[in-house]
């Protein structure tokens, strides 16, 4: 027998759960499809800048990811080649004073926060099914009607409107008809979670550029953090096999901070992999009666670490839609989110790409243009737009920043 709900999510987890919690709470009848019934380490989504944790306090969850193991950092220091260490230490207070609210950035594992926010969305009174299979959209129009496996089992649910939240391959986009645009990547990352041996609640997260790699840290609790190692696409077996985490960490040797010889000795705990870095978008992520979040309407370059947050402003806007005018969920009614995620993108692409430039470009040349950023890049409108866009958000910086004139202004700095 058919079942009926208000709204479907198809992807629990970050996106979907943190978007079944708020549509729950506030009295919505909400189903969540999930295919994962245990999510794994898939080396990705650990850091949140302030301007996310405000997105997630105003959606009530910054509890819940506090309580999955996650950890509010109030620094984020640049141990940079280019710097002296005292002067990195003092760049690194900038982060908690970012954002009027936010106490800093919040690290947290991407498993953990996925099982949280369906759990937080359970409690808030929704359906969240997992396991899921064979996922097919059968219509949208005049009603949403699916058809799904479960339990051994066809089961069909009809709705009023369709959420896809389903990640970076999503089904529902591609039922959808709707096209991915994807750009190519420049860089790869590897990445591995570690124990050190003692935790440190002062320890900051870390980011700097020594030699041909560009790495960063994020701490969390109980002594668990995660390295990051970005190198160019030529590179991309360096830490690849059944050695490379071995050569990750002692690679972090290289890398002048004072934690790096503990960064070094730490426990892997988690697998290493690499990964392509690129960004895309779904230029309208909207059929009728239903409409993509997260990273299943495009996703960010991750060097950047804007996926959480990006996911979380999504949550934030169609919620706010559908509960403003619950009689009307027509396509009209999203075209501010739209407009809005669209602007954003844009400018996080552009803010991605700099940072590419800047801490990527392995070579004198490179060094020298990253001595002159650091120097100079919150000076102005035009170079300050592009460097504090990934902290404070795009949306909150000048938009003179993102035109090509001030892109080829940053990247010919000189000291």
């Amino acid at each position: 027998m058919d079942s009926s709900y208000d709204v479907v999510v198809v992807g629990g987890g970050i996106a979907g759960g943190a978007m079944a919690h708020v549509l729950a709470r506030a009295g919505l009848s909400v189903l969540v499809l999930e295919r994962e019934h245990n999510y794994r380490d898939k080396v990705r989504g650990e850091y949140i800048p302030p301007w996310g944790v405000r997105e997630i306090q105003q959606l009530g969850l910054q509890d819940v990811l506090l309580a999955a193991g996650g950890r509010l950092v109030s620094r984020l220091v640049p141990f940079d080649e280019v710097l002296q260490p005292e002067a990195a230490e003092r760049r690194g207070d900038r982060i908690a004073q970012a954002v009027a609210g936010a106490p800093g950035s919040l690290n947290v594992g991407h498993p953990q926060a996925c099982d949280a926010l369906n759990q937080a969305a359970r409690s808030a009174g929704a359906d969240v099914l997992c396991g899921v299979t064979d996922i097919c959209v059968l219509a949208t129009a005049p009603r949403v009607e699916l058809s799904y496996l479960h339990d051994g089992g066809e089961q069909r649910v009809r709705a009023r409107l369709l959420i896809g939240a389903d990640g970076r391959q999503s089904i529902v986009r591609k039922q959808l008809g709707l096209t991915l645009h994807e750009h190519a990547a420049r860089t790869v990352a590897a990445g591995l979670l570690v124990r050190q041996a003692e935790d440190d609640p002062a320890q900051p997260s870390m980011a700097g550029t020594f030699g041909d790699a560009f790495y960063l840290a994020f701490p969390r609790a109980q002594g668990i953090t995660r390295l990051y190692v970005m190198l160019t696409i030529a590179e991309r077996q360096r830490f690849a096999g059944a050695q490379g985490a071995g050569r990750l960490l002692e690679s972090y040797r290289n890398y002048g901070s004072p934690y790096a010889a503990q960064l070094a000795a730490a426990e892997p705990i988690g697998p290493c992999a690499t990964y392509a870095m690129n960004d895309s978008l779904v230029r309208e992520p909207l059929a009728d009666n239903a409409v993509l979040i997260g990273d299943a309407a495009g996703w960010n370059d991750p060097i950047i670490g804007q996926g959480i947050s990006i996911a979380m402003r999504d949550v934030r806007l169609v919620s706010e839609i559908l509960l403003q005018d619950r009689s009307d969920w027509s396509r009209a009614r999203f075209a501010s989110y739209v407009s809005e995620r669209t602007e954003r993108m844009r400018r996080l692409r552009i803010a991605a790409a700099v940072a590419t430039d800047i801490r990527c470009t392995f070579s004198e040349a490179g060094r020298q243009r990253r001595e002159a950023w650091f120097s100079k890049s919150v000076k102005q409108p035009w170079s300050a737009a592009t460097a504090l866009a990934p902290v404070i958000g795009p949306d909150a910086t000048p938009a003179e920043g993102y035109t090509p004139e001030a892109v080829e202004r940053i990247l010919t700095m000189q000291y």
